[in-house]
């Protein structure tokens, strides 16, 4: 009775543009959110370095090789790299100066030998328990990240000698050890593989380690700071490689494609989404007002109703009632459309090389709960306030 008193005899045509524009709104609010989650966490799982985490260098010239410019990085340049608004964090690389051999120690993996580089970071800049990034002298071993590359020269040369090859776990439990040595004094210590890394070219090691072989066995080279561990702000990597261009800086180009993928993707979906926010509230403000606008046409009606003896909660939730079957079935057609989109989306962006997960995200179907609860107060409220003044 009540819904065809108020609504039957309204004009649909603004209630429709509001219907669909809210729908547009919310369809790609919904994708722009997902894919803003999905994009960020691209690339995780696969490297034991952190998020946006790269490791930079000075490019070598011709003034490097008649020593008229320096590779190595002072204190004032790793300051001045820390104060730009575009670094979250800035911390040297620690690297031998001491003699260093690299073998297996182990029956279950051939016997192998190599003289390494080794190098230590920070563990603020690692992906794993940091309670496991430590050493001190007389612990029974010096857990190691290994470049993903060593394993796979270990597996060639176990190959090409016909031996079984070493999986990512197998090399996790098996035994190494490093030598340690200068020209007078060596000494052994046990190690053991905690992670892997792709882009790293040493062996990584605790600071604490570091310390202990570079004084317990110097050399008349001293440890020079020639590599940087640079965590870059979200959405920063376009400011930050040109940055690195200006400077004659370097890293490896499989870390900047991410961090560039990551960066163009994250601003656009995150432009998609104010787009989108703005979109589903100017929408909402539409619905609202033809919600006020259905009172104020109604006003004579509703006073009538009201002296006739309905209560005024039975008018405002008969409003309430009707607009929030109008906003459920808005969210429901984003949610399809959205859900269709993805598999779309998903799809192309497998074939383009990017696996991001498949899997839906809570915050994005959120989102919609939350501007729907959102507008149903709002809406309660101004009802409340229309239909207590028309008493």
């Amino acid at each position: 009775m009540l819904k065809k008193i108020l609504f039957n005899n309204q004009v649909k045509s603004q209630l429709i543009i509001a219907v669909v524009g809210s729908f547009l709104g919310f369809t790609f609010l919904i994708t722009s959110i997902h894919y803003l989650i999905r994009v960020n966490e691209f690339g995780e799982g696969e490297e034991i370095l952190g998020s946006n985490s790269i490791i930079i260098q000075k490019k070598v010239s011709n003034y490097n090789t008649i020593n008229l410019a320096k590779t190595d990085f002072g204190e004032n340049e790793i300051d001045h790299l820390d104060q730009q608004p575009f670094i979250e964090h800035v911390e040297p690389i620690l690297s031998n100066s001491f003699g260093v051999s690299f073998q297996t120690d182990s029956d279950l993996v051939p016997y192998f030998r190599t003289d390494v580089f080794v190098q230590s970071v920070n563990s603020d800049f690692l992906k794993f328990d940091s309670t496991l990034w430590k050493w001190s002298e007389g612990d029974e071993f010096v857990p190691i990240v290994l470049p993903r590359e060593f394993l796979v020269m270990l597996n060639t040369f176990a190959s090409a000698k016909g031996l079984p090859q070493v999986s990512d776990e197998l090399a996790k439990s098996i035994g190494f050890k490093f030598k340690l040595y200068n020209d007078n004094s060596s000494e052994y210590q046990a190690a053991r593989i905690i992670g892997f890394t792709s882009e790293v070219s040493a062996i990584l090691v605790p600071s604490s380690f570091m310390e202990y072989g570079n004084l317990g066995f110097p050399t008349a080279v001293p440890a020079k700071v020639t590599q940087l561990m640079i965590s870059v702000k979200e959405g920063s990597f376009g400011t930050f490689e040109n940055f690195m261009e200006e400077r004659s800086l370097e890293s490896k180009e499989s870390s900047m494609i991410v961090g560039k993928l990551k960066s163009v993707a994250g601003t656009l979906f995150g432009v998609v989404m104010a787009i989108s926010i703005i979109a589903v509230f100017l929408a909402s403000l539409v619905l609202i007002q033809y919600a006020q606008l259905i009172m104020s046409k109604n006003a004579y009606e509703i006073k009538t109703l009201l002296r006739i003896g309905y209560a005024p909660k039975s008018i405002i939730q008969a409003i309430i009632a009707y607009f929030i079957k109008v906003f459920a079935l808005i969210s429901v057609l984003a949610a399809a459309s959205f859900i269709s989109l993805k598999f779309i989306i998903d799809g192309i962006m497998i074939k383009g090389g990017i696996m991001i997960s498949s899997s839906f995200t809570f915050l994005s179907f959120s989102s919609v709960i939350l501007a729907f609860v959102i507008y149903s107060a709002v809406n309660y409220w101004n009802a409340q306030k229309e239909i207590l003044r028309a008493r």
